[in-house]
């Protein structure tokens, strides 16, 4: 069972490894970074929310975040405003020059993502993305052998 963890472990790796690479290839073409694009996803779900927070969904530090935003915002794609509740923070909006690259980047994902799935039955598709999830859902969950080890 060993060598099948290994691979299982090495396959999701390198399909998700492939897919950025693909991604980048597209993205690049209408300049924008497969970095950015996430910052301007999460704005997406959420704008006004503060760098801080913005940082922590993205799982970088706060500094590395402020460089991202600077850039988007040379390139006219986010403005900062003054959080009104804490004028020491800054809050981080969309512009309007934003919208239209996000749907090109959605449209991108697409098409990346319909010719990853050439020749995959919706059958073979449902029953990957329920081990998928089941995978997740195990590696979410907190580790039995751990707590059952520290108590």
């Amino acid at each position: 069972m060993g060598a099948m963890q290994d691979s299982i472990g090495f396959l999701i790796s390198d399909v998700s490894r492939l897919m950025r690479r693909r991604f980048d290839e597209r993205a690049r073409l209408i300049g924008v970074t497969r970095t950015q694009w996430r910052v301007l996803k999460f704005l997406q779900r959420g704008e006004g929310i503060n760098q801080g927070g913005l940082a922590d969904l993205l799982e970088v530090e706060p500094i590395t975040l402020c460089r991202m935003i600077d850039r988007l915002e040379e390139a006219g794609l986010v403005e900062r405003r003054r959080d009104p509740s804490d004028r020491r923070a800054w809050q981080i909006f969309l512009t309007e020059r934003a919208r239209p690259l996000l749907e090109e980047l959605g449209h991108i994902a697409e098409v990346m993502l319909g010719s990853a799935l050439e020749g995959v039955s919706p059958a073979e598709h449902d029953a990957v993305m329920a081990t998928l999830q089941r995978i997740h859902s195990n590696l979410s969950s907190p580790d039995k052998t751990s707590e059952a080890a520290n108590g």
